[in-house]
């Protein structure tokens, strides 16, 4: 179907080599399968992988974790965190690496918990100002922070590891402080992240994830690669969420590759199939989707029982970690030069 037909070009015209190749792995397999992913923190051998290859004997297609410790308040409180070491790690096992921010505010703007100052009523930052011009000081405090992240990712490119990143996430949602003002405030500030990161610090290994979850937020097809969109079901509720891949597909002119960029509970594949709701990947979160908590983790059935754990990661429809290609040496297509 047409709507599976998406080329595989990326925004940024100097995207590496690597990023070209994981591109079109993506499109090439978009509307026939979906990669397994899941949020891990700890890495690829964290315990929710651990578990999930108990369960199911196979290991996710794609690892997602945060780098919001790199942000300066994180640095600054001695957060302890690995992402840039475990990224390249998990690349080097043949798997597929995506990033979010939890972007902690910076420390003037700080009002309660530091490692909370990615929601609003831990800060009182003020975006609209800030990128109106009327704090310069604050945007001085934003740059720093990307410079901060940027540094980590240009590791990331130096190891040849391109990533599916996802910056600003869940914006229209009101809960985090880059999207608390509104969405013309949201799409300055991406936009401003997208040049900086890509003009100033040469980051050409990313995969642009837009993840603002309302189409008064897409900041326009020139800085988008992937529209992702985060699904919370109902405890046992494995529907294929069509309503919400057209949405997404929607959102993105029909040019964009749809991806469920976080998901509670599994999806059915079958259902998928059948709804023509063949979303790109799937990226579990973490902790309680997947885990119960205390020191003897054992696998947790409450969002998805282990019978349909094991369907989904044994599926022809589904590619696991051991599924994937040689993505170092993966054919780049044509229309992704």
């Amino acid at each position: 179907e047409s709507v599976f037909h998406i080329p595989a070009k990326l925004i940024n015209p100097n995207a590496t080599d690597n990023a070209r190749r994981l591109m079109s792995y993506l499109c090439d397999i978009y509307g026939e399968q979906t990669l397994s992913g899941q949020y891990c923190d700890s890495g690829m051998n964290g315990w929710e992988n651990i578990k999930i290859n108990e369960v199911a004997g196979k290991f996710p297609a794609v690892l997602g974790m945060d780098v919001g410790y790199y942000s300066q308040t994180g640095i600054d409180h001695g957060a302890d965190i690995s992402t840039t070491e475990q990224a390249i790690a998990y690349w080097e096992k043949g798997g597929i690496v995506t990033l979010c921010w939890h972007w902690l505010a910076p420390e003037k703007y700080v009002s309660g918990t530091w490692y909370s100052a990615f929601r609003p009523e831990h800060t009182n930052i003020n975006l609209t100002k800030i990128m109106a011009g009327e704090d310069p000081e604050g945007m001085e405090l934003l740059l720093k922070d990307i410079g901060n992240v940027s540094r980590e990712l240009q590791k990331m490119q130096e190891a040849g590891v391109p990533i599916l990143w996802r910056p600003l996430h869940e914006a229209s949602g009101g809960w985090f402080w880059w999207g608390a003002e509104g969405p013309e405030t949201y799409k300055k500030l991406y936009i401003l992240l997208y040049e900086t990161m890509t003009n100033e610090y040469g980051l050409n290994n990313l995969i642009w994830v837009w993840n603002g979850q309302h189409a008064d937020w897409y900041p326009g097809d020139a800085y988008v690669d992937i529209v992702g969109i985060d699904i919370y079901a109902g405890e046992h509720v494995y529907t294929s969420q069509s309503e919400y891949f057209s949405d997404c597909l929607a959102w993105g002119g029909g040019k964009k590759l749809v991806i469920l960029s976080e998901n509670g509970t599994l999806i059915d594949p079958e259902l998928s199939v059948r709804d023509r709701a063949m979303w790109g990947l799937f990226c579990t979160w973490g902790g309680e989707f997947v885990i119960t908590d205390g020191l003897r983790k054992t696998y947790s059935e409450q969002y998805t029982d282990k019978e349909m754990l094991t369907k989904v990661y044994n599926s022809d429809y589904v590619v696991t970690r051991d599924e994937l290609p040689d993505l170092k040496n993966y054919l780049i297509r044509e229309d992704a030069q």
